[in-house]
């Protein structure tokens, strides 16, 4: 994406994502698509409850209250059709959330929708869109589903939690520790503490992210970052530099050193976690709104 000042930060999200269409998801699988159109026309005024990715974009699009400008945008990317994506939009306004933009794609993926729309980030439910997002070098994240909007983090302050290696970074690192274990890992980072690491695929999201936030005074801004990483000392050395090198500043970095990241999730209050590991997803999806990057050695 363009590093454009003036382009509001830019959110995809599934219909699946920001809202918990589980049942008549069901209804599709076990009694097929004519079934489940006709469900979705007769419960159009029947309200959809908040999926996980809900509060995310309630508190992304509150910035422009906040601002009474146009930062931040939101777009509807679906595989329902119009007909049957009717009941979304009117959930949409019963909410009272800005988002006019969509693409009903009729069972298709909308993934090829993603460049054109200049989306900074995709949210979904299906694997495969988010896989083919992130081939187009656009930040994309599988939504677990399982934490369910009713146990959102209260306040207005938008809390962002990011994995390092194969996320914000490339899988380099990653790669030696897999194949090598940690030791080779520490080793490898070690020496290698002054060379920045490359650009994983939420760079430039991270990038998008901190460009916001740096329009508002010190201590005002209503996103807050953590990278949350198992790295430790003395491979935390590496990390910073780069970030450094990017001229890119995280609110808080966690170097946890292979613990468990769920109670720090908590602590941190996060709205949604990023990782490329299904076992840190697994653990915190229960917890908090959690998206699995399916990138790097750890997913091929």
């Amino acid at each position: 994406m363009s590093e454009d000042p003036r382009r509001p930060l830019t959110v995809a999200i599934s219909s699946t994502a920001l809202f918990d269409l589980s049942d008549s998801n069901e209804i599709y699988e076990t009694q097929g698509l004519e079934a489940y159109r006709r469900y979705q026309i007769a419960q159009e005024d029947t309200v959809l409850e908040r999926g996980d990715g809900f509060h995310l974009v309630e508190k992304l699009l509150n910035i422009n209250k906040i601002t009474n400008e146009h930062k931040v945008e939101v777009i509807l990317l679906s595989r329902n059709s119009a007909d049957t994506g009717l009941r979304v939009f009117n959930s949409i306004r019963e909410y009272e959330l800005n988002i006019t933009r969509a693409a009903f794609c009729g069972g298709q993926s909308p993934y090829r929708y993603i460049n054109a729309f200049h989306c900074d980030l995709f949210l979904s439910t299906y694997g495969e869109d988010v896989a083919q997002a992130l081939d187009q070098n656009v930040a994309a994240a599988t939504v677990f589903g399982r934490f369910r909007g009713h146990k959102h983090q209260a306040g207005d302050q938008l809390k962002l939690a990011f994995d390092g290696d194969s996320v914000l970074f490339s899988d380099e690192a990653e790669q030696i520790f897999q194949s090598e274990g940690l030791e080779a890992f520490a080793a490898s980072e070690d020496s290698k503490a002054q060379q920045p690491l490359g650009g994983g695929p939420f760079k430039a999201f991270l990038s998008a992210l901190h460009r916001l936030q740096q329009e508002f005074p010190e201590g005002e801004s209503p996103i807050r970052t953590a990278l949350v990483t198992a790295r430790s000392a003395p491979a935390h050395e590496r990390v910073i530099r780069t970030l450094r090198e990017w001229d890119i500043r995280l609110d808080e970095s966690l170097f946890l050193g292979g613990m468990d990241k769920t109670e720090f999730l908590r602590a941190f209050e996060a709205d949604i976690f990023f990782d490329d590991q299904t076992g840190h997803c697994e653990r915190a999806a229960d917890h908090v709104a959690t998206g699995h990057v399916p990138h790097g050695v750890t997913n091929r």
